[in-house]
């Protein structure tokens, strides 16, 4: 096996930039490739733009024709092995001559695992490794479903500095200033799914779109997702024409990502109010929490999350925080669970 050097990670690195130009809420991973020849020039790169279009080492090799030949491919994901909508990219990349793939993240998925295992049973050198870190945190939540079986959960959660959603009137328009609730809207058109309960969904009538800063629709649109026995109006937003929207009549937060899973989502944005989140919370539903805290003070009103059933500072649910920033005049931290399943 070949030592991966610096240019080996110059050209991994050029891969995962033209992953990150994938769709992320596609049901497929985000993939980038690129073809070197031996004398270290560029001959193609490619990415996968979605579901349904060539994989990223089809579409490189589709560029590069017959200068993939003797070629050296950086991929960031092991070249699948399988026959689903397109052909392996493991038999592309053996057909088209090229003699060596370095890869960032082996495939956890069964069905499409074991490229490199044929590739070097062809012949060709394969090396894996290669800024894996950096590869897995691009397709988090993809490798997440896969592994888990269930889609990462991020809840969002917007509260005053004393810990409240609402005010002892109910209203919970706006806690937080325009700058944060428009970086909501950027998450959302990255997720799957935007999931809420049903009291949430009758109290707030909310569209549970993404959308522009000027109210005009994001491209990408999540499922939506309203979890809860109780029927809601046909009139509801949430059955517009905007997206898609499912009713799960479950209370179970197991259920529910399961149908989700079973549909491919693998990342589901969680806006539900106290109860929902309690309920996920408590599961161990929860992966990560993106909290939008405004310099607000009511001292009355709804907590942002009902009863957990700690009594102790011993049981506290701790976070890791991995990021803070101040947007606009709110802060916005993001934390994951220490241990999430």
């Amino acid at each position: 096996m070949e030592q991966t050097s610096s240019t080996d990670e110059q050209w991994m690195r050029h891969a995962l930039v033209l992953a990150e130009r994938g769709p992320e809420a596609d049901p497929n991973p985000r993939v980038g490739c690129v073809l070197v020849a031996p004398d270290g020039t560029l001959v193609a790169d490619g990415w996968h733009r979605g579901a349904g279009t060539p994989h990223a080492e089809a579409a490189a090799l589709a560029a590069a024709g017959a200068r993939a030949a003797g070629a050296t491919a950086y991929v960031t994901l092991e070249p699948c092995h399988h026959t689903g909508r397109t052909a392996p990219c493991s038999q592309a990349l053996a057909d088209a001559g090229v003699t060596r793939v370095v890869y960032a993240v082996p495939d956890p998925n069964a069905a499409a695992a074991g490229g490199a295992s044929w590739l070097a049973e062809q012949g060709v050198a394969t090396e894996p490794g290669l800024l894996r870190d950096e590869a897995t945190e691009l397709n988090r939540s993809w490798l997440h479903r896969v592994r888990t079986g269930r889609p990462w959960v991020t809840w969002k959660l917007a509260t005053t500095l004393d810990g409240r959603s609402a005010a002892a009137d109910g209203t919970s328009m706006w806690i937080t200033g325009p700058q944060a609730r428009a970086d909501v809207h950027d998450h959302r058109a990255r997720c799957g799914a935007i999931l809420v309960g049903t009291g949430t969904a009758l109290a707030d009538d909310p569209h549970l779109t993404a959308r522009h800063p000027d109210g005009t629709l994001r491209e990408h649109q999540p499922l939506r997702v309203v979890m809860g026995q109780r029927d809601l109006p046909p009139g509801a937003r949430v059955f517009d024409d905007a997206a898609p929207t499912v009713h799960l009549r479950t209370r179970s937060p197991r259920e529910v990502l399961a149908h989700l899973a079973g549909s491919e989502v693998h990342h589901v944005w969680l806006e539900g109010g106290p109860t929902v989140a309690a309920a996920f919370m408590a599961d161990g539903f929860v992966d990560e929490i993106i909290a939008y805290v405004a310099p607000v003070l009511l001292g009355r009103g709804r907590q942002s999350v009902s009863d957990l059933g700690i009594t102790t500072m011993a049981d506290a649910l701790r976070l890791d925080p991995t990021d803070t920033r101040i947007i606009g005049d709110d802060v916005r931290i993001t934390a994951v669970l220490q241990e999430s399943h």
